[in-house]
């Protein structure tokens, strides 16, 4: 046991966090991680699956098979998803998952097998292990998969791992390693909710950040939209990030060049998310907690039943889910029609005012939009 603790001492050292899960196997694995000091610094939490509604529960669908390589697969993309759910900070995530078949009170017919998988933000790992029968009982397979699960992490880290598995000369795990497309496709896929674009252009999907939302679609990015960001962070003492949804009501989702185009403009000024949230009520429930910056205009929309399919009562109610979630709306004021309109031109329901605030005109007011600067570029001659 000695290697094994040593190794997972490298692991508590390293700056990823994992939730764990684990089904028919690895549940001594779980106790090894648990018992080495400085499992808090590694081990967002550890999930055991085993009945058949947990497993359903714990994936969102009942699995085809429940010891398989794609069953593994998919609960390591759960446990990352949960773990970047739970964490705190921007530290990477690993998602850990084992599934596996083992000896028992009874004979069983088929192979006794383990299948293992990790899922970060870059690649999924895969191991296969068919395990010989009658080489082992129980507690042997236990240890034989736990091993596996502490070494297959340790990849996943980064961290090398020597460790014995006790493995029979007919016994040889099976690897597999997958890259994930780039964060942008994973997003227009729907295989994220939002990729995070850092100043430098590193992408991240489902990165952890903090502060205000500016969302627009920024064709083109401008000095509106930079003062803006400048004035809403000084009010809401918070930094103010840019939003681009990728999917619109009325149009089709922006192709991957466009975005790319579009996010290039931020090169080193500031970080910018990506999501497919159309409406204010998906971006609330997204980013619980943080607040938007909108303008007159979008303020409008958002209290208008047409907007809702025309009921009332579903624009009530998105409101009283984004009020329950933690959202706020810091409205800047604009120039329509001859006249400077703000906060006070807004239509608000009686009892949601608490909703909204305003940017002073003081502080910001910008009479030119993106759909203005388009149309000024169209009319400079090619020189």
């Amino acid at each position: 046991m000695k290697d094994v603790n040593s190794l997972i001492e490298l692991l508590h050292a390293t700056p990823h966090k994992s939730v764990v899960a684990a089904a028919g196997g690895g549940s001594l694995g779980l106790a090894w991680l648990l018992g080495v000091p400085g499992a808090s610094n590694t081990l967002l939490e550890t999930i055991v699956p085993y009945g058949r509604q947990s497993m359903i529960g714990f994936l969102g669908s009942e699995p085809d098979k429940y010891v398989s390589g794609p069953t593994a697969q998919a609960m390591a993309r759960a446990a990352y998803r949960r773990g970047l759910a739970l964490r705190e900070d921007d530290s990477p995530v690993v998602g850990v998952a084992c599934t596996a078949t083992l000896a028992t009170n009874r004979p069983k017919r088929g192979d006794h097998r383990a299948f293992l998988a990790t899922w970060d933000a870059n690649q999924v790992l895969e191991y296969d292990l068919i395990l010989e029968k009658g080489a082992r009982d129980r507690a042997g397979e236990e240890e034989v998969c736990s091993r596996l699960m502490v070494r297959v992490m340790a990849e996943a880290y980064g961290v090398p791992s020597e460790i014995p598995l006790g493995l029979t000369a007919a016994e040889s795990p099976q690897f597999t390693l997958l890259q994930h497309p780039s964060p942008v496709r994973q997003l227009l896929d729907g295989q994220v909710n939002h990729v995070l674009v850092h100043p430098g252009g590193r992408s991240e999907p489902e990165g952890f950040f903090e502060g205000a939302l500016l969302p627009g679609s920024f064709n083109p990015l401008h000095q509106g939209h930079e003062s803006l960001t400048a004035a809403a962070s000084e009010i809401l003492n918070t930094p103010v990030i840019y939003e681009i949804s990728v999917t619109n009501v009325d149009k089709p989702p922006l192709e991957e060049a466009d975005i790319l185009r579009r996010v290039r403009q931020f090169s080193e000024k500031s970080p910018v998310v990506l999501t497919r949230a159309e409406t204010f009520h998906r971006k609330a429930q997204l980013f619980p907690g943080s607040p938007f910056v909108i303008g007159w205009d979008t303020a409008v929309r958002l209290v208008d039943p047409h907007y809702y399919g025309g009921n009332p009562e579903t624009m009530f109610k998105a409101l009283a889910d984004m009020w329950v979630w933690g959202s706020r709306f810091l409205v800047a004021g604009r120039l329509a029609d001859g006249r400077f309109h703000d906060l006070s031109d807004v239509p608000i329901p009686e009892g949601f005012r608490p909703l909204f605030s305003s940017v002073p005109e003081s502080m910001f007011r910008m009479d030119l939009s993106s759909t203005e600067l388009r149309a000024q570029d169209r009319k400079i001659p090619n020189q």
